[in-house]
């Protein structure tokens, strides 16, 4: 059955309000909405429990950001954000779905629902199977449904016509059993969130520095002279890491903001912990704002490096770590080559930033050594998402400001266990030493093809190659790229099946045959033979620490994570697996031994994540060791991306709203930019709108452009807003259908949603 495909259900023109923009994040607002939310959808002793065992010491991990906690003491009664608090509403609501809500609701009817409805209609409790042909799903016992997947994983014609997809809140022993398996049963087929999001940090890194992970601590936060945040929203999705900004201000250090919106959490904080910080307004963040254009940064960070360039010629060793580019870098002199001739002036015309401004920026990266560089999609979704990050690093070796504290890499991550799940062995493309380590500890020989990362995989099931789709969280559908395509390809799979706690729209947007597995959430106890567990996960920086549920789960036929890994892997493997998965679940610490054989750092694992704090994970970049080929941090040359917009022609990039997580919604307000009611805006600067010949509030048309390839999406308030000339600004998941397949950046396959090119068109 074919059911509608797009991820906008709804075409019409929203009734959009206005409200006035803020420039202070956080405060007394923020408190009161966190408040409401948890009343509204949790009972409230249920609520207060939460709000007081959320990210602390030997309580539950938010399964929202991935952003670190303190080291030492913690915030008793706010050791959590806003977006925290809806998240843990979400995860523990009070309503409940059953096998009657599906009786009473054919998959067309919710399918014509918008993602916020889908997502408040409750917790899943009951597997679910919708048979080919059917207009609705029905229940079906879990023996039933695994051995229904077994029996078709077992009956394809190769292994890599199965895909499995992983998103970033799965525990690092859900990650590594799920991994485990797949491998076992013969694919590398493991694309993750991570290739849409941070892959471009993960491969910039890897080739500069050694390790695709960030270098600095939170501690090194709050010790740096000069924090640049580029392209991130952190008032928004890393609403925590506001307290690290303040700390960093408070000790003297400054703040540069990059980005094309001028977003409230970058400009001043109310820090709600704090009465008095209340009282006093908060404070002001960013020293200065360098309004880039949308894919400027080569060009804004190439200005920089040019002006550090002039002044380190007029005086010799007073700017540039000499000692250190000797000692523990290659490359430099090509560098310098490539940028000593370049006009810094055009440069900064080029990525649309003031030059008077650019020059205020590099005079504080002249000054001081101890500088943090933050990073978010806004650097990582381009077509240059790779060279984005590599001149990040470019900029700070030359300050000699990696391998030292208070200085380094910071790239901000997603979800909350994204980049555990990496670390776990989620990676459709696993280094040898991995494969070879799986081998040695477990017997069986793990397949050496590498598999599809996420736009391949799409390709795979469009093209009739990929046959089962199998997805361990997330809603994959509105997560992403081009929504028609990635639909038509779900609905070409013989079976979709998907590991959830709630109802979303890739549930809806299925195979011949679905399956839905309703699992256990991060505040869920988790009961196995042994008694009751405990999971582990990776914020950020490194840590891998605990999380322990304290609730009792909604319904007894929840199933966790890896225990629906165990029985999958025994429906489909059977007595040829290596593995007793009965054992692997029955404790977890049985799978953390597992991991400590096989992933290097874990050394006495279940003794270490047992401290309260847990423990850090070895890092090169963060000592000074590069672990690249040639064991130094490398130059590399970035060249400046050519702007093709023609006449009338302008970038998109995609946002968040305040009120939303990743693809979840958690309401139809976006506080800090003022827009209430609506999802369906595009943000224009006044003078672009003004020379297109439209209005404010005006109802448009999107039409992206990519290699004579044209997409629509109808129906769009326009809202005059103060962004960056020649960039509009929009929601995802509604405008993910206008990003094509195909454009994507180059070595990391990240969909380049911050770099669309589009027309407006006026709606009749």
């Amino acid at each position: 059955m074919q059911n509608k495909l797009h991820n906008r259900p709804q075409e019409e023109q929203e009734e959009i309000t206005l409200g006035k923009t803020k420039d202070v994040a956080v405060g007394v607002p923020a408190i009161t909405s966190s408040i409401q939310h948890m009343l509204k959808y949790m009972k409230p002793g249920e609520a207060l429990k939460a709000s007081l065992k959320i990210n602390q010491k030997k309580g539950f991990d938010c399964p929202g950001c991935a952003w670190p906690d303190p080291d030492d003491d913690r915030s008793s009664v706010g050791e959590y954000c806003e977006n925290g608090i809806k998240a843990i509403a979400e995860e523990r609501t009070s309503k409940k779905i059953t096998a009657d809500f599906f009786t009473k609701h054919s998959v067309q009817e919710m399918s014509e629902w918008d993602d916020f409805t889908i997502g408040k209609k409750g917790r899943l409790t009951e597997p679910m199977y919708l048979p080919k042909g059917a207009t609705n799903y029905e229940k079906i016992s879990w023996d039933h449904a695994f051995k229904k997947l077994g029996d078709k994983l077992k009956n394809l014609a190769s292994p890599n016509e199965a895909i499995f997809y992983t998103s970033g809140r799965t525990s690092n022993e859900a990650a590594f059993l799920y991994q485990l398996f797949v491998r076992e049963y013969g694919t590398n087929n493991l694309p993750d969130c991570s290739n849409m999001c941070h892959e471009s940090s993960g491969v910039g890194l890897s080739g500069t520095v050694g390790i695709g992970k960030g270098s600095v601590t939170l501690q090194d936060l709050h010790e740096a002279e000069v924090i640049m945040v580029m392209g991130q929203n952190p008032g928004t999705n890393h609403p925590r890491m506001l307290n690290a900004l303040e700390k960093c201000k408070e000790n003297g250090g400054k703040i540069i903001a990059v980005n094309p919106l001028p977003e409230a959490g970058l400009m001043k904080y109310v820090n709600p912990q704090s009465p008095l910080k209340i009282l006093k307004g908060g404070v002001a963040l960013s020293d200065i704002f360098l309004q880039v254009r949308a894919n400027g940064d080569v060009a804004l960070l190439k200005s920089l490096l040019k002006l550090l360039y002039d002044a380190e010629q007029k005086n010799p060793g007073t700017v540039f770590d000499l000692d250190f580019i000797k000692n523990k870098t290659a490359g430099y002199d090509a560098l310098i080559e490539n940028i000593k001739d370049v006009n810094a002036l055009d440069l900064a015309i080029d990525a649309g930033v003031p030059f008077e401004k650019v020059e205020e920026a590099a005079q504080l990266l002249i000054e001081n050594k101890k500088i943090i560089i933050c990073w978010a999609m806004g650097i990582t979704q381009h077509e240059n998402g790779v060279a984005n990050v590599q001149e990040i690093v470019n900029l700070l070796l030359v300050k000699g400001s990696i391998g030292k504290p208070g200085a380094g890499t910071c790239p901000v991550r997603g979800h909350s266990n994204v980049q555990g799940d990496r670390t776990m062995g989620i990676w459709e493309s696993p280094p040898q030493s991995l494969l070879d380590k799986i081998e040695s500890t477990f017997g069986f020989t793990p397949p050496q093809e590498h598999g599809y990362h996420v736009v391949d995989a799409i390709k795979a099931m469009h093209e009739g190659k990929g046959k089962v789709f199998f997805a361990m969280g997330g809603n994959f559908l509105s997560a992403t790229p081009d929504t028609d395509y990635t639909a038509e390809a779900l609905q070409k799979c013989e079976m979709t099946v998907h590991v959830s706690t709630k109802l979303n729209r890739s549930h809806l947007i299925h195979g011949q045959e679905a399956l839905i597995f309703p699992c256990l959430g991060r505040m869920d106890d988790d009961v196995q033979e042994s008694g009751e567990q405990f999971v582990t996960v990776e914020n950020s920086m490194g840590v891998v620490h605990s999380s322990q549920g304290i609730f009792k789960p909604c319904a007894d036929t929840l199933l966790s994570e890896p225990k629906i890994v165990a029985e999958l892997a025994k429906a489909t493997l059977g007595e040829n697996s290596k593995i007793d998965w009965d054992n692997m679940v029955a404790n977890y610490d049985n799978i953390r031994n597992a991991i400590e054989s096989t992933i290097p750092g874990f050394e006495n694992y279940n003794e270490r994540v047992r401290q309260p704090a847990g423990f850090y994970l070895p890092n090169g970049s963060r000592t000074g060791n590069f672990t690249t080929s040639n064991n130094k941090a490398n130059f590399t040359i970035n060249e400046v991306p050519e702007n093709k917009l023609q006449d009338k022609q302008l970038y998109m990039i995609t946002n968040r709203s305040h009120d939303q997580y990743n693809t979840t919604v958690y309401g139809m307000a976006d506080r800090y930019r003022g827009i209430k009611n609506g999802r369906r805006v595009v943000l224009i600067n006044p003078q672009d709108l003004k020379e297109l010949g439209l209005k404010h509030k005006q109802n448009v048309h999107i039409r992206s452009h990519y290699n004579g390839e044209e997409r629509l999406a109808k129906n769009f308030t326009l809202i005059s807003y103060p962004i960056a000339r020649k960039t509009v600004g929009t929601y995802f998941p509604e405008t993910n259908v206008l990003v094509p397949i195909n454009q994507m950046a180059k070595r990391s396959h990240t969909p380049a949603s911050k770099g669309i090119v589009i027309s407006l068109e006026a709606a009749v």
